[in-house]
């Protein structure tokens, strides 16, 4: 591992760079860092970034935990409110819909949890690696659109 520390003298063309530091690891080699780490820019997160629980008792897998799809959308005029990787929606028929995901699930074990105005929401058919699919009923126990309807869905990605 190299830890280098360069004055403003030593790199060209970057204004008041004085006590700048730069650290390079390589793949084999971990780095601890204590304090508040400020971290600007994109960085990627792999598969097995890991974090401490609230309580410091267990380790979880932070990618994992993360929601992969959600999306709220106005069923009566069939309107996108907002969405996190939805492709599309589909309108299936009074109350129901299918919400089209961007990125595949990696089975159709993926769990979704619908919510509505309606007497209840459920998910109507079987997931699909790329869909969720609603109903939305009345308290008749019949079919019914719904102006606000809201479903997020957790699981692996492909």
């Amino acid at each position: 591992m190299a830890l280098t520390k360069i004055g403003k003298e030593g790199i060209t063309g970057v204004s008041n760079s004085a006590n700048a530091t730069f650290l390079t690891a390589t793949s084999g080699e971990g780095v601890t860092l204590a304090g508040t780490l400020a971290v600007t820019g994109v960085h990627t997160v792999g598969e097995n970034a890991i974090y401490d629980s609230e309580g410091g008792a267990v380790t979880q897998n932070l990618v994992q935990g993360l929601c992969k799809c959600w999306a709220k959308f106005n069923g009566s005029s069939f309107g996108e409110l907002d969405s996190f990787n939805v492709a599309s929606f589909t309108d299936s028929g009074s109350g129901n819909y299918t919400v089209n995901v961007n990125n595949d699930f990696a089975n159709i074990n993926h769990a979704s949890v619908e919510a509505s105005g309606a007497y209840h929401t459920s998910n109507d058919a079987a997931n699909a690696v790329g869909t969720l699919n609603i109903g939305c009923y009345n308290q008749s126990h019949s079919n019914s659109d719904e102006s606000r309807v809201a479903v997020h869905s957790n699981g692996d990605l492909a």
